[in-house]
């Protein structure tokens, strides 16, 4: 072969890419029926008056699929293939507008198109309260909020707006967080401040008192948002994502300096019960919700019996101060199950008894990974 001279390509491989191209038709036009079909399942929901996303629906569909994959795709790989799928089929028959925090590049804007998939209109908003308000408004379907943290615990504002509207959950999902630190330089010299979620901050504590220990830490309203920070300012840095510093134009200076390699953070979909049911039971479900009781003794206790009695189990309990000057606790219980089961029902009722507040903050299907 000449220098210079194009490779021949080899016919194994060519006759390979020439059958890939016709499963690529097929899948094409697979996708295609199934979009005709989801339109006239829009048309019958209109006349019904029923709503367009079904979260326990979907759900099933992706576990049901991951039951018959057969591979070599990996089963994690089907719930994002099939999200994007009825993403693209659901907006079709109308536009989901989702709210979240922002601005570009959050986690929670991550965590928002790997539950809703990418065709929805996006919300960003610049707080964890104006999701709640925008939602609550009605200028969004959904929000996105963070609610837990596998490294620093529950995330309590969110906790606290569950208590002053009237947004339910209807859904979950959990993201593995990988922060890196961002700058205009790519270098670690001469940086004043990290600016990042107060979170965040908290999460790469170990690392930045190692690495950064006379660096002022500053907190902001998103990681996002400490990006667009440092973009503007040499002197600053952040603690954000990879797709963060892509948004904004920065090197990654150190990836993963989060302390906990593992560290993860669950997301609760919310919305307003006016405008969406709750979801119907899945198999696979959790209920949430937030109580309190007389301060007595053996009230706690008291409040923990009708679960044991029923077989009811809890997967969280979380106390946050009711702010009363009594000293005074709110509870947020996760349980394994849904009200449409009888010993849940009889479970729920039970303990509405014995409560002095009781609050049902959303059944929902358990995250379909």
């Amino acid at each position: 072969m000449a220098d210079g001279a194009p490779a021949t390509p080899d016919p194994a491989l060519l006759a390979l890419r020439e059958k890939i191209d016709a499963v690529d038709r097929e899948l094409l036009d697979l996708v295609n029926r199934r979009a005709a079909l989801a339109q006239e399942v829009g048309e019958l929901k209109k006349k019904e008056g029923s709503v367009v996303f079904r979260p326990e629906r979907e759900a099933q569909v992706i576990e049901g699929l991951k039951q018959l994959n057969g591979g070599p795709l990996r089963s994690e790989s089907v719930a994002p293939i099939w999200r994007e799928i009825m993403s693209a089929c659901r907006s079709l028959e109308t536009p989901t507008r989702v709210a979240y925090l922002g601005p570009a590049g959050t986690f929670s804007e991550q965590a928002a198109l790997g539950y809703f998939g990418s065709s929805i209109v996006p919300v960003p908003c610049t707080s964890i309260d104006e999701v709640f308000r925008t939602t609550t408004a009605g200028a969004a379907d959904f929000g996105v909020v963070p609610v837990e943290n596998s490294t620093e615990g529950v995330v309590a504002r969110s906790l606290d707006l569950f208590l002053t509207t009237p947004l339910f959950i209807i859904g979950e999902t959990s993201l593995f967080v990988r922060h890196n630190l961002l700058r205009k330089d790519n270098s670690l010299e001469d940086i004043q401040a990290v600016c990042a979620h107060p979170q965040a901050l908290a999460q790469c504590h170990g690392w930045l008192s190692t690495h950064l220990p006379h660096a002022e830490r500053r907190p902001v309203s998103s990681n996002a948002e400490g990006a667009r920070l440092a973009a503007l300012d040499t002197r600053l840095a952040a603690v954000a994502s990879e797709r963060a510093g892509s948004e904004y134009g920065l090197h990654i200076v150190a990836p993963a300096i989060q302390d906990d390699a593992h560290n993860r953070t669950r997301f609760a979909i919310v919305t307003h019960p006016d405008r969406h049911p709750a979801p119907q039971a899945s198999g696979h479900d959790c209920t949430s919700l937030v109580v309190s009781v007389v301060n007595k003794p053996g009230a706690v206790h008291d409040m923990l019996v009708p679960l044991k009695e029923n077989g009811v189990s809890m997967s969280r309990f979380e106390s946050r101060p009711a702010r009363s000057g009594q000293w005074e606790y709110y509870f947020y219980i996760d349980l394994q199950g849904h009200p449409q089961q009888p010993n849940m029902a009889s479970a729920l009722r039970d303990l509405r008894a014995v409560c002095a507040y009781f609050k049902l903050l959303g059944t929902y299907p358990l995250d379909v990974h």
